[in-house]
């Protein structure tokens, strides 16, 4: 089995900086993306950032410049450095990882950015 543990959220003002972490563990297969979507309440889940098993991140327009997601293929870690956090990035951030067609996504962690 797949699994993923995320850690790093919290409540931030806005302005501010948070870094999440996310470690998959189990079966991996080579050749994944990792990633992270975002919920908030009553939206839809939105991808933020992903990034291939060759380093090749896209971003979401809503986060580009603001966002970086990093990976430690070796062990299967990725990193979303979130830097001038807005209201409106409050949600519950969700990692995942895709592989031979099938995504697997942890349990989440809260974002709060107070205004």
């Amino acid at each position: 089995q797949t699994q993923l543990v995320e850690s790093g959220g919290g409540l931030v003002q806005a302005g501010g900086s948070l870094r999440l972490s996310c470690t998959a563990s189990g079966l991996i297969f080579s050749g994944n993306i990792m990633g992270w979507y975002r919920q908030a309440p009553g939206k839809q889940r939105e991808l933020v950032a992903s990034i291939s098993s060759g380093g090749s991140a896209s971003y979401a327009d809503s986060v580009k410049g603001r966002f970086t997601i990093s990976r430690a293929g070796a062990v299967n870690t990725v990193w979303l450095q979130m830097d001038s956090l807005k209201p409106e990035d409050t949600a519950a951030y969700y990692c995942s990882i895709s592989m031979r067609g099938t995504n697997y996504s942890g349990r989440g962690t809260q974002v709060t950015v107070s205004s």
